[in-house]
């Protein structure tokens, strides 16, 4: 009983490195998340920035009109406007940065209503069947509807394939969490082997004994869940400061997601493993835990 007493004393819980070891394993997780979340954002906006341009065979402004009015009631089109032939020589002018009215003398460039498709319908497929149903209600007023296929075809082929690299990555590296976090917790846990041995011998019951350390690791938790999320934080702000198009991107609601997400899984990791490392101590027998 003495030895039990002395081993006591000398492993009182400390959680500090617990505490510390559980921060750096969500950091690294919120590392990873705010990566596949802006990759997502990153992407998107370059799908967003391809500009359709539905090129007009008719100079009827009510025509026009109601060709506009049609692609802007869709779900897919954002941005429609009627771009005449003066400001379709302005935006090839700068897409070329060159002009070239000191060689022509007159504007070859067709009107055209021009509009931008969301994210989700940047694809060939869609922009496929997008074109189609204009055309078919449309063919005799617009001579052709034009945007960078080969490039809608690269960044769809490529999304695919970092998406897919991302949901791998995002599935090992969640394994690697849960299983780093139950470990570091598990240390933790086995300073107190002797404590919870003790509690039982002298009648604690089970929920006794689990009580308070499930409170501890729901507050220890908590603790390294908002030490991860502040050095994340600082992370972000950092690196908008010397990319500012990160900033113009940057989606609060999906950070915010992000900082719960870390939060329920110290949270949760933490007391799983905490309650579990309780009732393994409590079924050994006293010799076994030397």
């Amino acid at each position: 009983m003495a030895e039990t007493t002395r081993s006591l004393r000398r492993s009182k819980p400390n959680y500090v490195y617990s505490i510390l070891g559980v921060a750096a394993v969500l950091l690294i997780m919120g590392v990873m998340g705010w990566l596949l979340l802006n990759f997502t954002r990153v992407s998107n906006t370059f799908k967003e920035n391809i500009r359709i341009s539905a090129y007009l065979r008719t100079q009827n402004k009510d025509t026009i009109a109601q060709i506009q009015n049609y692609i802007a009631s869709q779900p897919y089109a954002k941005d429609v406007q009627y771009v005449n032939k003066e400001s379709a020589k302005q935006i090839w002018n700068k897409d070329n940065n060159e002009d070239w009215s000191k060689i022509l003398d007159y504007n070859p460039l067709p009107e055209s209503i021009d509009f931008y498709a969301k994210a989700e319908y940047v694809n060939p497929d869609s922009l496929s069947k997008i074109s189609s149903n204009i055309m078919s209600l449309y063919g005799n007023d617009i001579t052709d509807l034009n945007y960078q296929q080969g490039l809608v075809s690269n960044l769809s082929e490529k999304t695919k394939v970092f998406s897919l690299a991302f949901i791998i990555i995002s599935v090992v590296l969640g394994i690697i969490v849960i299983v780093s976090i139950d470990n570091t917790i598990k240390l933790a846990m086995f300073s107190n082997r002797f404590l919870i041995k003790t509690m039982q011998m002298v009648g604690a019951t089970r929920n006794f004994i689990a009580r308070p350390m499930d409170i501890r690791a729901t507050i220890n938790g908590l603790i390294s869940a908002a030490i991860a999320i502040a050095i994340l934080f600082g992370l972000i702000t950092w690196l908008e400061s010397i990319v500012p198009q990160l900033k113009a991107i940057r989606d609060i609601e999906l950070n915010l997601i992000l900082f719960g997400g870390m939060i329920f899984i110290g949270v949760a990791i933490s007391l799983f493993s905490t309650h579990r490392s309780v009732l393994k101590y409590l079924r050994m027998k006293l010799d076994d835990l030397y």
